[in-house]
């Protein structure tokens, strides 16, 4: 069993905040690390790869292998607690880039694929980083907590392609194996960081059920059918699972999309770029945004942000135009996650966070692999244009979605008010 959490409400209120700044530093150095394989690995599979069509499935094994573990990584949480588990999840990511770089000295295509795989692992405990956050203040304050652990990929966002760049011949003669040695260096200072750093908080400190006691909450838990059919958890899950499956199905086809237009690999790279700043940089302000107008609002706002990438890449196919569609892309998945993310931590009571969480969190990476799986196929199939296209249905559901808890949250409001009368 995980370490006796604090009984003092004000010390776990301060604990949480520490945590959420904690926790945006590791969320930097996980996202550099990623950073670091989605500039690459596309390159190095195809170097490794006998047959050229598998080159991307190294990348695709991140995103299979992270929605394969996210349900055990939450239950393995609740139980040693998450200190242990983000020290776990960055232990393991940093073997994965060990062996990558094993498997570029010796040519090995599998074993390369092991490797990312590996450090797909990593996502999957590194993707609760914001909901440890949220679970550790009070509900007026978890867009904040959101925010700020998303915030630790502005930097990286930046900085993971010029690492890549940097550390790609520190093991000169063999290219990129340097790379994925900084990969293991980003894990392990996150293993370091979040051993030092984190402190576990009780999740009490934030449910809706503060106050009653753990044997009473546990008493009322309630079963996951309950919880999942709420309209909460549905807004929640369609706009993380549906915004995330859009914006990495339009972003795994956009490099090879640029070059098929026109472009060149440099441009393709560059576009990419400033699409994972604009994923990132409006945790900056996001949370003010929702604490003045709503997570309703900036929900919507994040959908039709989504929306406005496949218009404006129907548009046109110039440079000018990718960069405007990716970014619109960007901001709109960070406000459609940051909302979705407010709305699940709304959703359950502390008994029942880990089964909830799995099955947010294991929904929205199967969605994105799917996404990052087929993205290719139906690119070189039927054209950047059907790609583009591809992304209304899902919004129109994740609209609808929130729109249906939208009424129903008024609904309740209205019988309220009501009753009160």
């Amino acid at each position: 069993m995980h370490a006796a959490l604090s009984l003092d409400p004000g010390r776990d209120e301060r604990a949480g905040r520490r945590n959420a700044r904690v926790l945006a530093l590791c969320q930097a150095l996980y996202t550099s690390s990623v950073s670091i394989d989605l500039t690459l690995t596309g390159l190095v599979g195809y170097q490794l790869a006998d047959d050229k069509a598998l080159a991307t499935l190294p990348f695709s094994l991140i995103t299979v292998a992270a929605a394969l573990t996210t349900i055990f990584a939450s239950f393995l949480m609740a139980r040693i607690g998450r200190r242990a588990g983000f020290a776990l999840g960055a232990t393991v990511g940093a073997a994965g880039g060990a062996i990558s770089v094993h498997a570029i000295f010796i040519h090995s295509f599998w074993l390369f694929c092991c490797g990312t795989a590996t450090v797909g692992v990593f996502q999957a405990f590194a993707q609760y980083y914001r909901l440890a956050a949220a679970d550790a203040v009070d509900a007026q304050a978890k867009s904040r907590a959101i925010s700020t652990v998303l915030t630790g990929g502005v930097v990286a966002a930046v900085l993971g392609p010029a690492l890549a760049a940097w550390s790609r011949d520190w093991l000169a003669p063999v290219t990129f194996a340097g790379s994925y040695a900084l990969v293991t260096v980003l894990g392990l200072a996150s293993m370091a960081l979040v051993s030092i750093g984190y402190r576990n908080v009780g999740p009490a400190a934030a449910a809706p059920s503060s106050g009653i006691s753990k044997q009473a909450d546990e008493a009322l838990a309630r079963p996951l059918w309950r919880i999942v059919t709420q309209p909460i958890f549905m807004a929640a899950l369609a706009n993380n699972a549906l915004g995330y499956m859009v914006m990495m199905f339009v972003m795994t086809a956009t490099p090879i999309a640029a070059v098929a237009c026109g472009h060149t690999i440099g441009d393709g790279a560059r576009i990419i770029e400033w699409h994972l700043v604009g994923m990132y940089a409006p945790s900056l302000f996001a949370a003010r945004l929702i604490a003045r107008f709503g997570v309703l609002r900036i929900i919507g706002a994040g959908i039709g942000l989504s929306a406005a990438c496949g218009a404006i890449a129907l548009s046109s196919s110039d440079l000018p135009h990718f960069y405007a569609a990716l970014a619109a892309l960007g901001v709109g998945w960070n406000f459609m996650f940051v909302g979705g993310t407010t709305l699940l931590a709304q959703s359950y009571r502390p008994s029942e966070r880990a089964k909830t969480q799995a099955t947010s969190e294991f929904t929205t990476f199967g969605c994105t692999a799917l996404a990052s799986l087929t993205a290719g196929q139906l690119l070189a199939r039927f054209g950047w244009s059907t790609v583009c296209a591809s992304v209304f249905p899902a919004l129109a559901i994740a609209a609808c979605a929130t729109l249906a808890y939208g009424w129903s949250r008024s609904r309740a409001r209205s019988g309220t008010a009501a009753s009160v009368s």
